[in-house]
């Protein structure tokens, strides 16, 4: 009964996005954690995000089941009906919505909007079906999380939000695309017109390239504005690299569909990695500095 409801949260993205946001949260934080609203925070993304992914799976229930991956999932069974999933969807919402407002800031709410809307109203019910362009969009969405945590803290959109937005947003597309890659039976099959089908393996190869080489630039931009430390920098220049270099031996690869994949692992790993090394390697003010040297 309860697994059918924790389904459709695609429990797997929220879990994914709880890293990314902690990440946020304790960059901005410095060193100077307030459990209560690190709880909150994380609690009231999660159920946003939850949200998210009812909605859009109310929303993809048609094409999910012409799709090998997506064919059994719980509203192309049957197992919810359509009206109840938007019911629990908006409750999840809402609820998530109600604990960020009590517990951070506007800003914070407003970033968490931003990108509920983006993912559910432009990806969702429109870009994903009708533009090769789809995936950049999503990608905002999927960078709206680490920026809420950075805002619970900060209360401020700065240059370190905006360096968030541009790592995981830049880090969205080589992710989304070797899904693309490694599942274009079944993107084909539903008619999705993402870059491989629209314009083939060989020019997604390119952009998965060129995507990861910025992506690199950007992770190295918390450090060269104050905001983490070297070795933050040290690991994400060598996960950023060897991305990097996977990206360039897919070439060459004799099984595009295994390469992809084993590229798409990696970004995981490296999101993960990022994310908690911008947690624990971060740069104090000076002022801070200078108290922790004098005790």
């Amino acid at each position: 009964m309860i697994k059918k409801y924790l389904l459709v949260t695609k429990p797997g993205i929220v879990l994914g996005n709880l890293i990314s946001v902690a990440g946020g949260f304790f960059l901005a934080s410095k060193g100077s954690i307030d459990p209560v609203l690190l709880l909150a925070t994380v609690i009231g993304v999660s159920l946003v995000v939850a949200s998210g992914c009812v909605f859009n799976n109310y929303i993809d229930r048609d094409i999910d089941q012409m799709m090998e991956r997506t064919r059994n999932r719980v509203l192309v069974k049957g197992l919810i009906s359509p009206r109840v999933t938007l019911l629990y969807g908006t409750v999840l919402g809402l609820a998530g919505i109600a604990v960020l407002y009590m517990a951070t800031n506007p800003l914070a709410v407003a970033v968490v909007l931003v990108g509920f809307a983006v993912y559910v109203g432009l990806y969702s019910l429109y870009l994903k079906r009708n533009s090769v362009y789809g995936t950049l969009v999503g990608s905002l969405a999927g960078a709206a999380p680490p920026i809420v945590g950075y805002c619970a803290v900060s209360q401020r959109f700065d240059s370190g939000a905006l360096i968030l937005l541009l790592i995981f947003s830049l880090w969205q597309m080589p992710h989304s695309y070797a899904i693309a890659i490694f599942r274009l039976k079944d993107y084909t099959a539903a008619s999705i017109p993402v870059l491989p089908v629209k314009k083939g393996i060989p020019a997604t190869k390119h952009h998965i390239f060129l995507y990861i080489l910025a992506f690199v630039v950007a992770t190295s931009l918390l450090t060269w504005d104050g905001y983490a430390g070297v070795k933050y920098l040290v690991v994400a220049v060598a996960m950023g690299v060897y991305w990097l270099y996977m990206a360039w031996s897919g070439y060459r690869a004799a099984d595009d569909r295994l390469w992809a994949r084993k590229l798409f692992v990696f970004s995981i790993m490296t999101i993960t990695v990022l994310s908690v090394m911008m947690s624990v390697d971060f740069n104090l003010p000076a002022a801070a500095e200078l108290v922790t040297y004098v005790h």
